[in-house]
């Protein structure tokens, strides 16, 4: 039994993404990554037979995927019909795992991990983008601010999303070959914060914490909240900002075609002859 804490209440997280389908979805975040997936997958000189858009919401990859002509097969597999911590595909048997803004919200990520490197073929490519740390972080304070004042405490209103710094390291104990970790920062402006409620309502990404509250939120803890966000993060326009983190993350299959790092003493140029200085036994000192 996997030892990792529940933080996310997963059936309530498709109940949200299914509601957002019912409504008019928000989407530029998505075609935003599924823009930069297709630049990413176009200097990739390999083609796909078999790929897993992997609990993306809406068509947006699945879309960039088929125009990139690298691929063959496109397996969809969001998260309504698909649980990301628990694969349903055997050992090497796909070529190409992408994932939009999806595996943030997983539970236990190294595990889902651990299980795409399984799914691959040797040389087989992940590439995601999912939210991170940075991500609403002015909507965090304002309600932090707000329920201290109304409420005499905090509670757990904007997920805790993955650190960048962790990423690189999670791919590798993962088993993940050349592992890539960057930052795409995005920065929103709205009218006022309403908007962002709005967008959040219809990206399905409303609130979905087990340790959430359960009862419903204050309309005067509300009504400060956005009196605060108004407070601190209005541009001179009036207009509110709202930041969204997107990391990448990129890792392949092991596969003994790939590069591989030069064994310890194995160099057979010495640094000083590269930099075309002299070289100096510890402690020596210049002019010596």
């Amino acid at each position: 039994m996997s030892s990792q804490p529940i933080i996310f209440d997963r059936k309530l997280i498709r109940a949200r993404q299914q509601r957002a389908a019912r409504l008019e979805p928000s989407g530029f975040l998505l075609d935003r990554v599924a823009e930069d997936f297709a630049d990413r997958l176009a200097v990739v000189l390999r083609r796909f037979d078999v790929a897993l858009d992997l609990g993306t919401p809406g068509d947006a990859i699945r879309l960039a995927l088929a125009a990139s002509g690298k691929v063959g097969t496109i397996v969809a597999a969001d998260s309504v019909i698909v649980d990301e911590e628990a694969l349903p595909f055997g050992n090497g048997t796909l070529d190409l795992v992408a994932s939009g803004l999806a595996l943030h919200s997983v539970n236990d990520l190294p595990g889902t991990l651990v299980q795409i490197r399984r799914a691959l073929k040797p040389d087989g490519l992940f590439q995601a983008a999912l939210f991170g740390g940075d991500t609403l972080t002015e909507l965090r304070e304002a309600f932090a601010v707000a329920e201290t004042e109304i409420e005499g405490g905090i509670s757990p209103r904007v997920a805790p999303f993955a650190d960048i710094r962790d990423m690189g390291a999670l791919l590798q104990r993962a088993g993940f070959a050349l592992p890539v970790t960057d930052v795409d920062g995005v920065t929103v402006r709205y009218g006022s914060p309403v908007g962002l409620l709005h967008d959040l309502r219809r990206m399905g990404a409303t609130n979905a914490l087990v340790a959430r509250r359960r009862t419903p939120l204050r309309r005067r803890t509300l009504a400060r909240m956005l009196e605060v966000y108004a407070e601190r993060f209005a541009d001179a326009d009036g207009r509110v900002r709202a930041t969204f983190e997107i990391v990448w993350l990129s890792g392949w299959a092991p596969h003994e075609s790939q590069q591989q790092p030069l064994a310890p003493g194995s160099a057979r140029t010495r640094l000083a002859d590269a930099l075309g200085t002299a070289e100096r036994s510890a402690g020596e000192k210049p002019g010596e």
